[in-house]
């Protein structure tokens, strides 16, 4: 039994989660700090449960790389080690991205926190165009790794602390601390995606740019060669 609380306390302090929560309830719901601490240990526990009780999900394996797909990948100057590393991550990133929009779809007040931010769009998109541009992998490293992966967490661990059958008054306020974290992690998704494609706009304009001058020095070259 001891050990056990001890492996919950462990969880509950280092689950990226219950600090969100621990930080919400202090600072912004205005809670004391014994009340706050009391709530994100019960937070905690649900998690360690789900945790423990959840089963590995077996994801499809990656597909086979078409030729033409390989192609287009070399001439991004992608060698095969990041090549794979880009298909795979690409891969977990569809899978969270689903997940997500299955667990959305699921609760009203998840639909209401991602229509009011314009979340799944914007996940797809930002997909899409990193689909497209594989050469700026470690431009949405965080996004990818960090944020994508914590917000399929964290609406996972809504769904489960909301299908329980009796909910108490610590219930109906760790789900309100648990959409508050899903609303502010959904705000810095819109941030990531607004600094990559103003980045993406940046790099369009450059080769707007560079098409320019080499038209206008080839065009010099020609007048050159006329003169003479």
């Amino acid at each position: 039994m001891l050990k056990k609380i001890i492996h919950i306390l462990k969880f509950t302090f280092t689950s990226a989660i219950c600090l969100v929560a621990l930080i919400l309830m202090y600072f912004l719901i205005g809670y004391d700090l014994t009340t706050s601490l009391a709530l994100t240990l019960v937070l905690g526990a649900i998690l360690y449960h789900y945790k423990n009780k959840q089963k590995r999900v077996t994801t499809a394996p990656v597909e086979r790389v078409t030729p033409e797909k390989e192609s287009y990948y070399r001439e991004q100057g992608l060698t095969k080690d990041e090549m794979n590393l880009f298909r795979n991550t690409m891969h977990a990133a569809r899978t969270h991205i689903e997940e997500i929009e299955h667990n959305v779809g699921s609760r009203t007040k998840l639909q209401a926190i991602t229509t009011r931010n314009n979340t799944l769009p914007i996940l797809k998109d930002f997909f899409k165009h990193i689909v497209e541009q594989p050469q700026r992998l470690h431009e949405v490293s965080h996004f990818l790794y960090t944020q994508l992966p914590n917000l399929k967490e964290l609406t996972d661990n809504y769904l489960e602390i909301d299908s329980h059958v009796t909910k108490t008054r610590e219930t109906y306020q760790s789900l309100e601390s648990s959409a508050k974290a899903i609303d502010l992690l959904c705000q810095k998704i819109n941030v990531s995606y607004s600094d990559f494609m103003e980045n993406d706009i940046a790099n369009m304009e450059l080769e707007i740019e560079l098409a320019k001058h080499a038209a206008s020095r080839d065009n010099e070259t020609n007048h050159s060669d006329t003169e003479i």
